[in-house]
């Protein structure tokens, strides 16, 4: 009898076991599935922030083309004076 009552409290305290550990695996899961969306998100916004830049850098090349151009033209422009004046 003293047996199976020693037995049974076994049982039960690893039944309370089993159950701490579901819990710990659920609240796990839980997190897990956040840190991934997070992970998502970050992904997404730096895909975003890398297009922003490829932009930027498109665009700042575009203006340093048309700098180039309007100096060149300035500098004809100065050439043709100097020219005229001699």
């Amino acid at each position: 009898m003293e047996n199976e009552v020693l037995l049974m409290q076994q049982f039960e305290e690893i039944e309370m076991k089993v159950e701490r550990l579901i819990a710990i695996c659920s609240s796990l899961d839980i997190a897990n599935k956040k840190l991934k969306n997070i992970v998502t998100n970050m992904e997404i916004e730096l895909q975003e922030k890398s297009l922003a830049i490829q932009n930027l850098s498109e665009e700042r090349s575009m203006i340093r083309s048309k700098i180039d151009t309007l100096l060149v033209k300035l500098e004809n422009i100065v050439d043709q004076d100097e020219n005229s004046l001699q």
